[in-house]
């Protein structure tokens, strides 16, 4: 519950469509919910799949709203979406609200260096920058940004841990089909590594972005059709089910910042095997709490599958090294650096001029 009455109006701005079947819920929809649990007022938009209603309900909202709003936390992912965070921001700025932007995206370095000055523009509105990794920190602390970094949260207590140390060749993974998550390569290393282990498996499973249907057809060309199983979208009980059964999480991004799903695999106990991009180096301790190989390189991966799976030392070590680092990651442990964040943009002067015009 709330420490005092005094409490911002919040609005959480992005793509807040976790609550449509089949869409992973966001790290700025978490945020919201867990603000109005402890009884912050909340204002979040929008739910809506298709980005241009999203667009159209985020602006009516802040249209016919935006006067009940003292901070605006804005997720940016750049873009096209960047459009919506520069409209969002301008018009909070009108109304006179606190701008806290959030940057989400791993794809954020490459949109800014290709739009500089749009990029200041709209993040000299802010009053406070955020971010979850030192990865984007970095980024923008270059183009002469101040930027705090508060990480993403994970339920922990939702995620049974098991020990791993003796482990068996069933292989996750698990995010969205979609050429920034290199699904291809968790099957180029599936196929390698049966060919020291046959018995290894894989799970693949998220929401399809355009290539599922590629990765269909890689795993039917290597003739995998009977080692790989592709469950869809998993829910929570779909997820914890798919997480308990396997023993090695394997993360193929090209580009990431902080993914949550790599946290949910390391608090249910299973070890990581990740590519070294974005802000994964600053998530994963190579050797610790994950395992690191170059971006795409699918045979020092698979290499890396068949040395975990003959080191019981060091399969443990990452299983439970690993549940330590998902509990960083708790609301509990979480919360009070948001709670001092918007206590601190409060105690600010509002500016109702910073990159309007």
């Amino acid at each position: 519950m709330l420490d005092s009455p005094c409490v911002p109006r919040l609005c959480f701005i992005g793509p807040l469509i976790g609550v449509n079947p089949g869409y992973v819920t966001t790290p700025g929809e978490g945020l919201a919910t867990h603000f109005a649990q402890i009884g912050y007022p909340v204002i979040s938009k929008s739910s809506s799949p298709n980005r241009y209603m999203r667009f159209l309900d985020i602006m009516t909202m802040l249209i016919r709203q935006g006067h009940k709003v003292d901070i605006q936390c804005l997720q940016a992912y750049g873009g096209r979406s960047f459009i919506v965070e520069d409209m969002a921001s301008w018009l909070g700025r009108l109304f006179g609200q606190r701008i806290v932007i959030v940057l989400r995206s791993g794809l954020l370095p490459e949109f800014m260096a290709r739009y500089p000055h749009w990029s200041r523009w709209v993040l000299r509105r802010a009053d406070a920058i955020v971010t979850p990794s030192p990865f984007l920190a970095r980024v923008v602390e270059h183009f002469g940004f101040t930027v705090q970094v508060i990480p993403n949260t994970v339920d922990v207590s939702i995620y049974p841990f098991r020990y791993r140390q003796h482990l068996v060749p069933h292989l996750l993974w698990m995010r969205t089909f979609h050429p920034d998550y290199n699904p291809e390569m968790a099957v180029r290393v599936l196929a390698r590594v049966r060919k020291a282990v046959p018995e290894a498996t894989l799970v693949i499973a998220g929401q399809d972005k355009g290539t599922q249907a590629d990765v269909k057809l890689l795993v039917h060309k290597l003739g995998l059709d009977s080692a790989v199983h592709f469950p869809g979208y998993l829910d929570t009980a779909a997820k914890l089910r798919e997480g308990n059964a396997a023993d090695i999480f394997l993360n193929t991004n090209h580009v990431d910042n902080m993914p949550v799903s790599v946290i949910e695999a390391c608090a249910m106990g299973l070890p990581v095997i990740a590519t070294n991009v974005g802000g994964i180096p600053d998530l994963l301790t190579h050797g610790e709490t994950g395992l690191l190989v170059p971006d795409d390189d699918d045979k020092a991966m698979a290499e890396t599958v068949l040395g975990i799976l003959r080191n019981p030392d060091q399969a443990g070590r990452l299983s439970a090294n690993g549940r330590k680092l998902a509990e960083h990651f708790s609301w509990e442990q979480v919360r009070p650096q948001w709670k001092q964040l918007f206590a601190d943009v409060m105690a600010r002067p509002a500016s109702s001029s910073k990159g309007i015009s």
